[in-house]
């Protein structure tokens, strides 16, 4: 190549080079849309709507909260995979989106580890088991007992066949050799009803979602999900603490970006999450609704999603679930 050409080509070059670095030092420089993949009204859109404001006043631009619901957070999670990798457009994934649907699905348009960049796990939503008041365990060593003796006899709601809350159901049966029927219903909220009424004895339930009902003796909670207790029941044992060991299932909010998004994006959008996140105001906004904040490095993101993957796939498979 003449030399003049090799002069053109490098200066060129190094054009783009410093471009692509001030674009990336003076991030963000427009809007930065958060997609949330369920409908609006969801613990997934409600810890976007309390950490996105605050991270629009820390990175300087408005952080638009943009509901895109169906197929169990895959088609969200799809247009984030396919934006450009320019950190304006982000996914508010959950456990569903990165752990439970490439197992459920039996082909996904995304990959959950290869299509994006890990931000930070934001918070974690324990779940609670809890039952009719008419079921006479109040422990889970008494609902257990009280399983064994009516093998098959007993049911437990969920929100729907192959989510969280069935595969805490399955999980839970795994490990206690019990048996129970499942009854998916087309949500969290009818099966809730279904439970309160008496009509199914037993719910593994989002903890914001069961607690008030708990409050109002219209439900009991048995256990905590988590490994550690939760701060807003502080006196209920967890499952494992009560014997069930290893026993643990959480819903997690985590932020990603598209694959190739550049680190030091990367690394804005992490110090502002993790700082929304611990603002006091909106950790105490969190809390109230019996979220954990967590706010992590990226690559403590990377490793909880490959350790969900590698629990929830053979549950899944166990459960027989799986979707078109």
């Amino acid at each position: 190549m003449p030399r003049f050409l090799t002069t053109l080509v490098g200066a060129a070059l190094g054009a783009a080079f410093a471009a692509a670095a001030a674009a990336q030092a003076n991030f963000p420089e427009r809007p930065v849309r958060m997609v949330v993949p369920f409908p609006t009204g969801g613990s997934t859109d409600i810890v976007a709507r309390l950490v996105a404001p605050k991270m629009s006043e820390i990175l300087g631009q408005q952080v638009v909260v943009e509901n895109k619901g169906g197929a169990g957070g895959s088609l969200g999670s799809d247009i984030v995979a396919k934006a450009a990798p320019d950190g304006y457009t982000l996914l508010l994934g959950t456990i569903s989106t990165h752990a439970i649907n490439p197992a459920l699905y039996k082909s996904l348009p995304f990959d959950p580890v290869k299509s994006f960049e890990p931000i930070s796990l934001l918070v974690i939503v324990p779940n609670v088991v809890v039952v009719h008041p008419s079921v006479p365990a109040k422990t889970i060593q008494e609902l257990i007992a009280h399983l064994k003796k009516k093998p098959g006899k007993l049911s437990y709601a969920s929100s729907g066949n192959g989510t969280p809350l069935h595969l805490s159901g399955e999980l839970f049966k795994s490990l206690t050799g019990t048996d129970m029927t499942h009854i998916p219903y087309r949500g969290a909220g009818p099966a809730l009803i279904d439970v309160t009424s008496g009509q199914v004895p037993v719910m593994f339930d989002n903890l914001p979602a069961s607690i008030g009902h708990v409050k109002q003796g219209t439900l009991r909670a048995l256990g905590i999900t988590t490994l550690k207790r939760s701060s807003a029941m502080p006196d209920l044992p967890t499952v494992d603490e009560q014997g069930v060991k290893g026993y643990e299932t959480y819903t997690w909010n985590a932020l990603f970006a598209p694959a190739g998004t550049p680190k030091a994006i990367i690394d804005k959008l992490n110090a502002a999450a993790n700082a929304a996140a611990n603002n006091a105001t909106v950790k105490t906004r969190l809390v109230e609704l019996s979220a954990e904040v967590v706010g992590t490095s990226p690559e403590e993101l990377r490793k909880h999603v490959a350790a969900e993957l590698a629990k929830w796939g053979p549950i899944v498979k166990a459960s027989g679930a799986t979707v078109d």
